[in-house]
């Protein structure tokens, strides 16, 4: 009954299942794994397989349903079964696709959500055996209906079906037309049978963050080009209506670039807090190849750390204090810094990582396991560990550190999914076996082949970035310094 806790822990072994693929991502000296080897990769799928039933009466949370156990399933499934095996031998003796039978079986448990909705926008929560509660809210948050179309894609291209696609690219193009027509923007809250905005705010952080993050990835792994279309529409509206500060990131004078809160009928300011989530954003930019505009955002989520030691929940960038002041050990930061060392080789990016790694050490680090952060400022401690600190935190800590790991040396491309899922670009996610029923006939000239990626309509991309600017700070340093005094580092 205790909402708070168990709204997403659904009571189906969620963190076993969320961390099989962190398991599965380094050859080592018994074969693979992250964090060991393959046969505790192997072990952990048996026990997946052998005890994990999704036929409970359980409610959950359709989007972390999706993101934490959908995901995980299908990207161990594709680790598992990939002919090129680049992290070792993760192959299962007598594997049957059980992984997949059982996304299959779980998103048929979702797909409830999706029916009496007269926008095509899902219901938040679904019973697992019931279907949709008969109390259920109808409203719901733009990023919990909206990004869903990574994993539902991948299952229905996997499956050869189209319903589980259909359904969430449905729901995506249901929030895409109630965005604003004067901003352009989409508030965060929405009623899914009326499709009236009941939170207005238009932000990158909590109820926003993951739907432009899955415009983006969408696109990326399968190549349709009106996602593409819609994430540089919606990039062009975020930059115009929520980015606020100097123009250029590293030069000319004024407040160091922040994205804000605003309202999304107007664009005016709203608050004046910014969340942990939005620190995903400098990764979004390296993946569009804004790479300038992320080295400054992710400076200043940087520094908020380094006074604290951990992220607030929220921060209030004018009292230059936090407004919720929990952390739950969330992957954002890292994920970003990760990302910008990947596109930069800098090795500021591994100092930062190291700072990370030992604030978590430090502060969160309990008998067994790693802690939340209930206070960053007391540095008190809640007993639970979030699934993804494993799926996520550590995966990137581990990969910013592992130049030699498969996933950079396997000449194979990756994409990680919202939850930092692991899954390969390639080209059987490009093509699918029906006619898309949205948009009419599939015409192969619309779709775009992996590597084509171009950022368009922004200020500046990866080529900005020389080389005798890699051992460089990033960021100048009288622009580091402003940084570190508008949180009050200094």
């Amino acid at each position: 009954s205790n909402l708070n806790i168990n709204d997403v822990l659904g009571n189906y072994s969620l963190t076993l299942i969320d961390a099989l693929d962190t398991l599965a991502g380094r050859p080592g000296p018994e074969g693979a794994g992250v964090m060991g080897n393959s046969s505790e990769f192997q072990k952990a799928v048996k026990l997946v397989i052998d005890t994990v039933s999704f036929d409970k009466d359980s409610t959950v949370q359709v989007f972390e349903a999706t993101i934490r156990v959908l995901g995980s399933l299908l990207s161990a499934h594709i680790i598992i079964t990939d002919t090129k095996q680049p992290f070792g031998d993760m192959t299962i003796k007598d594997y049957d696709n059980e992984l997949l039978h059982m996304a299959h079986d779980l998103a048929v448990r979702l797909l409830p959500a999706f029916e009496n909705t007269r926008t095509g926008i899902p219901y938040p929560r679904v019973n697992l055996k019931n279907g949709v509660p008969p109390d259920s809210n109808n409203e719901t948050c733009t990023a919990g209906a909206g990004s869903l179309l990574v994993e539902f894609g991948i299952l229905s291209r996997l499956l050869g079906d189209s319903t589980f696609e259909w359904v969430a690219r449905r729901a995506v193009k249901a929030l895409w037309s109630l965005r604003n027509n004067n901003t352009g923007l989409l508030g965060n809250v929405v009623n899914i049978q009326t499709g009236h905005w009941v939170g207005k705010q238009s932000g990158l952080g909590a109820g926003s963050d993951s739907f432009y993050e899955y415009l983006l990835k969408s696109y990326i792994l399968f190549g349709e080009k009106e996602d593409l279309e819609m994430f540089n529409d919606a990039y062009r509206n975020i930059q115009n209506h929520l980015r606020r500060g100097r123009e250029a990131c590293n030069e000319g004078e004024g407040d160091p670039p922040l994205y804000v809160n605003v309202n999304m009928l107007t664009g005016q300011l709203m608050n004046t807090w910014i969340d942990s989530l939005q620190a995903f954003f400098p990764g979004l930019q390296v993946l569009i190849g804004d790479v300038e505009d992320a080295i400054c955002l992710h400076a200043f989520y940087y520094a908020i750390w380094k006074r604290y030691g951990a992220l607030p929940e929220r921060y209030n960038w004018q009292l230059q204090a936090p407004d919720v002041p929990f952390y739950p050990l969330r992957p954002e930061l890292v994920e970003s810094t990760y990302l910008l060392y990947q596109a930069t080789k800098n090795p500021f990016y591994l100092h930062v990582g190291m700072d990370i790694l030992q604030s978590l050490e430090k502060y969160t680090k309990a008998k067994c396991g790693y802690a939340t952060l209930h206070h960053v400022v007391e540095k008190t401690k809640e007993d639970r560990m979030e699934s993804f600190f494993l799926s996520e935190t550590c995966k990137y800590l581990y990969l910013l550190f592992d130049e030699e790991n498969p996933v950079h040396r396997s000449g194979n491309k990756y994409m990680f999914t919202t939850e930092g899922h692991i899954v390969s670009v390639d080209g059987r996610f490009r093509s699918s076996l029906w006619q898309d029923g949205l948009s009419g006939a599939e015409h192969s000239a619309d779709k775009v082949k992996p590597g084509d990626l171009k950022a368009v309509n922004f200020s500046s991309n990866c080529n900005r970035v020389p080389d005798e600017r890699r051992y460089l700070l990033p960021l100048k340093s009288n622009y580091m310094r402003q940084i570190d005094r508008m949180v009050g580092l200094i």
